[in-house]
């Protein structure tokens, strides 16, 4: 009978791959004891022969492993494997000539090994070949195989868990410093969290290694799009339509460079070309409805977003996009397949959300509340899992906001700031009406639209000093330490950042809805700009976010409760910049916009300093491109309807007004 407390001895049977690379690495004692009682038994195979020959070295004998792989490839002459660690023993001897050989040879017999190609590199560098090195990175980027590792940190990628991965590949990386393909990896983790310069300044490293690595620099274009280093991007796409001309996925980031800097025709163009003979690529077909959404072409994009259903029936992203047109209809037909699609074993949780707000349009259209209530409730729910929000970190910013941004503070630094009277920031909280007002100002000869430009965000986040969500932020309280100056640098800095965007009009609007959280930093650095307070009835525009699916951002939305406690956060900033800044920002009330429709443009008009024009009336006939959810909308007459739609959820919205209980009482105290 076995005794309790003894434990199995280790064994390499079923271990292959990463497993088997942690536990020689993390475990060498026992590799080697499994190693040795394998060969003990008669096996006659290379593995134990190098897990033997490898846990040796990792135990600090180089010299005795070194001996074990050249008596291991006596027997199996030329093996990938115990070749390797043959090198990586005579390299731990400091014999760097050898083992560069003993690679090289390796690397003709094998070109399709990364790990020797990776360990090349490393050597050559250590040898002050900086050429071979990069040669042999190149290489190594190029093979097809890829390390335990590496695979594993792309499984952890793909299922979401990026905290993980990132662990994984920096102690990856760190050990193989030249190895392209991880430091490409470590660049994507960073990508996808948001970490944009960290990414940058991995593949400008990986890029360096292996100047002819196209994904590499295809990734460093797209990192450079996110950073609106948007010339900088060409560039570089430049290099890979040179070097892949005929290559989709470049032409696909082309297509959303142009869609970033406002070329929404030309991007329909690239995006034509590429469905012209890859039509059933149903997420191609998702980005040209996108495209034509945006410069107004709606059957097209209907269109598009059909043909992306087609080629994937359980693509949810594509029923929602059609529902957020808003002028959509789905019939009977479309329920019955969303609901279908929703009962599929194995659909996604982004497919399954971006379903059920699609469903809860539906249902609410053909006016079947409660289930589209359900369905709204059902999609929130999913979301919320998938994004990081704090609503008291949020309720604590807004404490420090409100404390810092005093009357004092502006006095005592009157005159500071950049002067240009050129930008009109519109604000407040989504589905606040702030694209029809954007739509009435753009439609103005003398202003140019643009979108929701993330600059004065960046800028507050650059100035906060954090490197990650949890760290520590000195803003706004470091805007204290500043001089004329610097401020005057900073309001410089905005505008020359969105020249990009503007075309030649006097006036620009920016209407980031999120930048009532900075707009004391606005009035700053910005002190001639004006700032549009967007407002609209609590519940109308807390529902309105509720059954809204935003593409990225707006994290407070899917949470009843803490959309109201987002509300009141922004009305109590908004309050404490009237009482710092009277008069400063123009107030405009959804509900009195649509009631009273042409004076309330006249009073905008007067409010940034233009004359009244008769196109800013008519402002639905204006052909310009919109890229918020309310595109579809603002192509349309003025209509009051927007104003009661939450009402057939009153009793549904029982948690936003019990937080917003005080703005909701006897008289509108939310506009005030």
């Amino acid at each position: 009978m076995t005794h309790p407390r003894s434990r199995p001895a280790p064994s390499l049977a079923g271990r292959r791959g990463r497993d088997l690379a942690i536990w020689v690495e993390y475990e060498p004692e026992a590799a080697l004891t499994a190693a040795r009682d394998a060969r003990a038994k008669g096996t006659v195979h290379p593995l134990p022969l190098h897990v033997e020959a490898e846990a040796t070295r990792r135990l600090g004998r180089p010299e005795d492993a070194l001996k074990l792989a050249q008596k291991a490839l006596r027997q199996f002459p030329a093996h990938p494997g115990l070749t390797l660690e043959a090198a990586r023993a005579e390299a731990a001897l400091g014999q760097l000539t050898s083992a560069i050989a003993r690679l090289e040879a390796l690397t003709r017999a094998d070109p399709d090994f990364p790990p020797a190609w990776r360990l090349l590199a490393e050597l050559r560098e250590r040898a002050g070949d900086a050429d071979g090195a990069l040669e042999a990175a190149k290489q190594q980027a190029a093979s097809s195989a890829q390390s335990p590792e590496l695979l594993e940190a792309a499984r952890l990628i793909q299922d979401g868990k990026l905290g993980r991965a990132e662990a994984l590949l920096r102690r990856f990386v760190k050990a193989h410093p030249t190895d392209v393909s991880g430091i490409r990896l470590l660049a994507d983790v960073a990508l996808r969290l948001g970490v944009f310069e960290d990414c940058r300044k991995l593949l400008e490293r990986a890029l360096e290694l292996a100047p002819d690595f196209h994904m590499a620099r295809h990734d460093y274009a797209n990192c450079l799009i996110k950073l609106q280093h948007f010339e900088e991007a060409e560039a570089q796409l430049a290099l890979l339509d040179r070097a892949e001309p005929d290559h989709p996925s470049h032409a696909i980031l082309k297509a959303l460079l142009r869609v970033r800097t406002g070329h929404h025709k030309e991007a329909c163009e690239i995006y034509a070309r590429i469905l012209k003979d890859n039509p059933d690529q149903a997420r191609i077909q998702l980005s040209y409805g996108h495209a034509l959404k945006t410069i107004g072409q709606r059957e097209d994009a209907v269109t598009a977003y059909r043909n992306a259903i087609t080629a994937e029936p359980r693509l949810g992203e594509a029923y929602w996009s059609l529902a957020n047109l808003k002028t959509v209809r789905f019939d009977a037909t479309d329920i019955a397949r969303m609901k279908e699609a929703l009962q599929t074993d194995g659909i996604s949780v982004q497919d399954r959300f971006h379903l059920q707000f699609a469903l809860g349009k539906a249902l609410e259209d053909s006016k079947t509340f409660e289930e589209a209530f359900s369905a709204y409730e059902t999609g929130n729910a999913l979301r919320r899992k998938t994004v990081l929000y704090d609503a008291d970190r949020t309720s604590a910013e807004t404490d420090q906001v409100t404390a810092f941004f005093s009357r004092s503070f502006f006095e005592a630094r009157q005159g500071w700031g950049d002067p240009s009277p050129d930008p009109i920031f519109i604000l407040g909280l989504p589905r606040s009406g702030s694209t029809l007002l954007e739509q009435i100002l753009a439609s103005h000869p003398r202003i140019d639209g643009t979108f929701e430009l993330p600059d004065i965000i960046s800028i507050a986040r650059r100035l906060s000093g954090k490197k990650r969500r949890t760290d520590a932020s000195s803003y706004p309280e470091m805007l204290a330490d500043l001089d004329r100056d610097a401020v005057n640098a900073l309001g410089a800095e905005y505008l020359e950042r969105t020249r990009v965007h503007r075309g030649d009009a006097p006036y620009f609007i920016d209407k980031m809805p999120n930048n009532c959280m900075h707009v004391g930093l606005i009035r700053l650095i910005l002190p001639n700009a004006k700032i549009i307070d967007a407002r609209r009835h609590p519940l109308a525009c807390g529902f309105s976010n509720f059954k809204q699916l935003f593409a990225r951002g707006q994290n407070f939305s899917y949470d009843l409760v803490e959309i109201g406690r987002y509300y009141s956060d922004y009305l109590r900033v908004m309050r404490a910049f009237d009482e710092a800044q009277p008069g400063a920002a123009l107030r405009v009330i959804y509900e009195d916009m649509v009631s009273d429709f042409e004076p309330q443009v006249r009073r905008l008009l007067d409010y940034v300093g233009v004359e009244f024009h008769p196109d800013c009336v008519n402002f639905h006939s204006t052909d310009r491109a919109v890229r918020t959810a309310s595109s579809e909308q603002v192509r349309q007459p003025i209509y009051q309807s927007g104003t009661t739609q939450w009402l057939n959820f009153e009793d549904q919205l029982t948690p936003l007004k019990a937080v917003l209980e005080a703005e909701l009482g006897e008289g509108r105290h939310w506009d005030r």
